[in-house]
């Protein structure tokens, strides 16, 4: 019930550079994909946009770079 009447969105982070295996935590409720071309895509449904917000808090406090940050319409 947290979220009724909230459009949960789904939000693509890519950062350049990869987040290693035991730093995952650090994005619990999104799935973490490193890219062969060094970049990593950050993917989840982010219930609102303080949310969002505190999520490009943390990379920002991380010192990551951060490339794009992208809505995915549902289909």
């Amino acid at each position: 019930m947290a979220n009724q009447g909230r459009n949960i969105v789904t939000y693509q982070i890519r950062l350049g550079c990869h987040i290693e295996k035991h730093q995952q935590y650090w994005f619990d409720d999104l799935s973490v994909s490193n890219l062969d071309n060094g970049e990593c895509v950050l993917l989840g449904s982010i219930p609102d946009q303080a949310a969002l917000f505190g999520i490009l808090l943390k990379i920002r406090d991380l010192g990551l770079p951060l490339i794009s940050v992208n809505r995915i319409q549902p289909e």
